[in-house]
């Protein structure tokens, strides 16, 4: 029954209409209420209702749940529905003012779990204060007869979700929990689509490291580290979550769902290994920068001390006649002055071809 599941979930299905998250029918509780919805055996209910409507409908009927998306509520125009679905206060709490790390909370008949969106901020060109990764939120709150999404940030739209899913639905008809495993997919695609893309600026600054210039600044590479390591707190804790939501038993979550939990879980841990070899390799490339320098500083270092070998020569030579004494050697011959300035010419020479020969200069 749920063979398609993924296919349903990850592929983009034919739109036969398009999400406008601006239309006031989709604001029934105030303007952070996007959409709210009810589904009946998978398929989307005629109209738009307010949430207490949507909700008892459901109740009366005894079948099917609703869907109510909001961006970023205050805490009034969350009021209204904490009231109706009985939510627990801690959760609502860090719904509204969110900044959370990635958890799942179970309170009473309702999970509350909390996603870290991210998102690849392109750039032409990675500069030492660059942003690479921004990061929002998607607060879900579900029920047996009810779905809470809740997003911070500028981006992770559920609108597009939300359509393949009404696509399908065969799949939306086992209830909520199919729209958590929705989002846990999306999201965690996401992750792996910010890391292949990571890379590239990794790839790009391991490059220009070892260029025969010797680009790839220390500053670009610190950033990138900080930019990763903003992508690890979003990831890393997500994994206990999916593993209790594959494993634990939860009246929330339908048991053929499981499966698909445990699957998104292992892309999770295929994206933590990524984000734990790239923080190897840019320490790696940061150690070889670092040793270019070191390499870079003592050849001019050589280059430095052979040039003051060679003019010190000249310089204790004339240091010597500048003495002024009334008797020095050849000082009264015609030739004397030529000689001494051939000597120079020639012990700079055969110092300078020595420190030629072995590399200094």
């Amino acid at each position: 029954m749920i063979s398609n599941l993924r296919k349903a979930v990850r592929l983009p299905q034919p739109r036969t209409h398009g999400v406008d998250l601006s239309h006031p029918a989709r604001s029934p509780l105030g303007t952070a209420v996007v959409n709210c919805a009810v589904y009946v055996d998978g398929v989307r209910q005629q109209g738009n209702h307010p949430a207490d409507v949507a909700i008892r409908q459901v109740r009366e009927s005894g079948n099917g749940f609703v869907w109510i998306g909001l961006h970023e509520p205050s805490e009034k125009e969350f009021a209204g529905i904490v009231e109706l679905f009985g939510l627990h206060p801690l959760a609502v709490e860090d719904a509204v003012y969110a900044h959370q790390r990635p958890k799942l909370e179970r309170y009473d008949d309702s999970l509350f779990t909390v996603f870290k969106t991210v998102r690849y901020v392109d750039h032409d060109r990675l500069t030492d204060t660059s942003e690479v990764v921004d990061t929002g939120e998607i607060m879900v709150f579900t029920g047996a007869d009810f779905v809470i999404t809740v997003r911070h940030g500028g981006h992770g739209s559920l609108g597009p979700l939300r359509e393949q899913l009404e696509s399908v639905p065969r799949q939306l008809a086992l209830g909520p929990s199919v729209v958590l495993h929705a989002i846990a997919d999306l999201v965690v695609d996401d992750y792996l689509d910010v890391t292949a893309a990571v890379q590239d600026d990794i790839d790009d600054v391991e490059s220009e490291v070892f260029s025969v210039r010797g680009g790839g600044g220390a500053g670009r590479i610190y950033q990138l580290k900080r930019e990763l390591l903003e992508l690890k707190r979003a990831v890393a804790p997500l994994d206990r979550p999916l593993q209790s939501l594959a494993t634990q038993p939860m009246s929330q979550v339908d048991p053929r769902i499981k499966t698909y939990f445990r699957d998104v879980a292992d892309h999770l841990d295929r994206v933590t290994e990524q984000i734990t070899a790239f923080d190897e390799l840019l320490n790696s490339i940061l150690q070889a920068h670092l040793a270019q320098v070191t390499v870079a500083q003592n050849e001019d270092m050589r280059r430095i001390s052979a040039w003051v070998a060679i003019l010190a020569v000249p310089t204790m030579v004339c240091g010597v006649y500048g003495m002024n004494f009334d008797y020095m050697p050849e000082r009264g011959w015609k030739f004397g002055y030529p000689l001494v300035m051939g000597l120079i010419v020639a012990i700079c020479w055969v110092i300078h071809r020595g420190f030629k020969r072995n590399g200094w200069l």
